[in-house]
C-alpha cells in the first residue's frame, strides 16, 4: 500500500543505560572483558540527555512497491525522489569507479542503537534493484541487545536510521565492508545510550576494526548536564573514543542535525528559541556533515546548483557553546568567530530530494521509502573517505586540516572539488534565523559540497601530506 506520512524530525526522543556490555562477531572475548570494565567506571559519569537518530521524521514516502522516477514523484507526491544511480551522476562518481577506486580494501563502521533484524536481507535488495554489487554487512551486536519488537517505536526508528545508513555508505563505497554496530539501549533512571556507542566506537578503533565511523545521531549541547552553569565535563567524559580515533588515524564523521540553527530541547518534542548547536557533531575531533537539496533530472544531470536543506527539518549549523575554534578553522574565522563552527562540509539531505531505500524491518510497511535528513548525508560522506583512504593507500584519519587546506585555495580551484554554495538559501528553522548560503565558508553547509572525481584524488593527496 503506497502512503504518504508527513512528520516532524527527530519526533521521539531515544534513553539507554549502560548495560553489561558484550561483542560478538568481532574479536569477541578481549573486547567484551575491556568493555564491561569501561563501562563500569563511566556509569557515574553518564549524561541525562538523549541520543536520537536524525533520520526521525524524514520519511514522508513509505512502503511503495517499486521505485518510481524523480518526475512521477513530483506528479504523485510534490517531491523529488532519487536513486544512487543519480547521485552518482550528480556527484562525479562515475570517473572513480572506472579507475577502480570503490573502497575496496576500506571499513566503514556505523553505529546505531537496535539496528535492524532485516538489514543484509534489505541491502541486497536495494543492491540488486540498482545495479550495484552486493556486500557482506557485519553485525556486531554491543551489549545486551534486546529481541527485535516491531511495535516499538523506538526501535522502529533506529531501524529507519540504520537502514539508511547502510544503504547510503554503500551507494558511495560499494566495495567498502560495513561493520554495523549495534547498541543495546533501555532506560534506567533516565541515563542515555551515548555511553555505551563511545565505549562500541573505541572498541572498534582499538581493535583495528574500521577506517571511517559515521553517526547518524545527536544531543543539543545544552541538554547535557552543567551546561547551564558552565560545566561541560559531562561532554567532555564522552570524547575517549575520538581521542582513541585522532590516535589511530580514523576519521569520525557526524550529522549536523536536522533543526537549523536550533534543536532539540531535552524532551525531544520541542525546540530551542535560540542559536544552539549539537553533539558530537559539534566536537572539533569530529567532521561534522551539513545537508545540502539537490535539483536533478532523470538522469541525474543538475537542474540548478544545490542549496541549503530546508524543508521538514534544515541542515544544523552555527557555533558550539562548548569548543572553542579550532585552529583547522583559524581560515574561517571571519565566519565562526572564536567558536567551533559547524558542519564542515555538507551533501544531499533534503526530503524535497530524498533517497530511495529498501526496508522490510517493519512487516506493516515493507517496500520503499523516500528519506532525507543529515542522517543521509553523513554515511554518503562515509563512502566518499572510504574512496579517499583507498586512492591514498591509507587511513586519512583527522581530515580537518586537509580539508580547511584544500579550501584555502583562492576562488575555489576546481582541482580541489569543493564546490561552494552560495545561493542565498539559509538554514533558518523553527522560528530561529538561521545562517545564509554565501561565498566561501558559511554555517549553513560549512565549506560546501563536492565534485567526487576531483575531491576524493585531492583529498588523498592532502592527506598524504599529513
Amino acid at each position: 500500500m503506497n502512503s504518504v506520512r508527513r512528520t516532524w524530525p527527530r519526533a521521539a526522543a531515544t534513553t539507554a543505560a549502560v548495560a553489561g556490555l558484550a561483542l560478538t562477531a568481532v574479536a569477541a572475548a578481549p573486547v567484551a572483558a575491556t568493555a564491561s570494565a569501561t563501562a563500569s567506571a563511566r556509569t557515574t559519569a553518564v549524561p541525562r540527555t538523549a541520543a536520537r537518530p536524525a533520520v526521525a521524521g524524514h520519511q514522508l514516502v513509505r512502503a511503495v512497491g517499486s521505485p518510481l522516477s524523480t518526475e512521477e514523484c513530483r506528479t504523485k507526491w510534490k517531491i523529488a525522489c532519487y536513486t544512487p544511480l543519480q547521485y552518482r551522476q550528480a556527484y562525479d562518481l562515475n570517473p572513480l569507479y572506472k579507475a577502480g577506486i570503490t573502497g575496496k580494501g576500506r571499513t566503514i563502521v556505523i553505529v546505531d542503537s537496535f539496528g535492524s533484524p532485516t538489514v543484509q536481507h534489505d541491502l541486497d535488495v536495494y543492491s540488486r534493484q540498482f545495479g550495484i554489487p552486493g556486500t557482506k554487512v557485519q553485525v556486531v551486536k554491543w551489549g545486551d541487545v534486546p529481541k527485535w519488537d516491531p511495535k516499538n517505536d523506538d526501535m522502529l526508528g533506529w531501524a529507519g536510521e540504520t537502514t539508511l545508513d547502510v544503504e547510503m555508505a554503500h551507494a558511495v563505497a560499494p566495495e567498502a565492508k560495513i561493520v554495523l554496530v549495534e547498541t543495546g539501549v533501555a532506560e534506567t533512571e533516565g541515563t542515555t545510550g551515548l555511553p555505551e556507542m563511545m565505549d562500541a566506537e573505541k572498541a572498534m578503533i582499538d581493535h583495528g576494526v574500521g577506517d571511517v565511523i559515521t553517526q547518524s545521531f545527536g544531543a543539543t549541547e545544552n541538554t547535557f548536564p552543567g551546561f547551564d552553569k558552565g560545566d561541560f565535563s559531562s561532554i567532555g567524559k564522552l570524547r575517549y573514543a575520538f581521542e582513541a580515533a585522532a590516535r589511530n588515524h580514523v576519521t569520525v564523521l557526524a550529522s549536523s542535525g536536522d533543526g537549523g540553527a536550533t534543536d532539540n530541547t531535552a524532551d525531544g518534542t520541542g525546540y530551542y528559541h535560540e542559536r544552539v548547536n549539537s553533539w558530537p557533531s559539534s566536537d572539533p575531533l569530529v567532521t561534522s556533515v551539513g545537508g545540502t537539496q539537490l535539483h536533478l533530472d532523470d538522469a541525474g544531470r543538475r537542474t540548478a546548483p544545490e542549496s541549503v536543506y530546508n524543508d521538514n527539518g534544515a541542515g544544523g549549523g552555527g557555533q558550539s557553546h562548548v569548543f572553542a575554534r579550532p585552529a583547522f578553522q583559524n581560515g574561517v574565522a571571519n565566519a565562526v568567530g572564536g567558536r567551533r563552527g559547524t558542519p564542515d562540509i555538507s551533501m544531499a539531505a533534503a526530503v524535497d530530494g530524498g533517497a530511495w531505500l529498501y526496508s522490510s524491518y517493519d512487516p506493516a510497511a515493507t517496500g520503499w521509502d523516500v528519506s532525507g535528513g543529515t542522517s543521509e548525508s553523513s554515511p554518503l560522506f562515509s563512502g566518499i573517505v572510504a574512496l579517499a583512504d583507498q586512492a591514498a593507500g591509507k587511513r586519512l584519519g583527522d581530515i580537518h586540516e586537509a580539508l580547511y587546506r584544500l579550501y584555502g585555495r583562492s576562488g575555489y580551484d576546481r582541482s580541489t572539488g569543493i564546490v561552494d554554495v552560495n545561493d542565498g538559501t539559509d538554514n533558518s528553522y523553527q522560528g530561529v534565523t538561521g545562517y545564509t548560503a554565501v561565498n566561501g565558508y558559511d554555517m549553513a553547509t560549512g565549506v560546501g559540497t563536492l565534485d567526487a572525481a576531483r575531491f576524493v584524488p585531492a583529498l588523498a593527496r592532502e592527506g598524504r601530506r599529513g
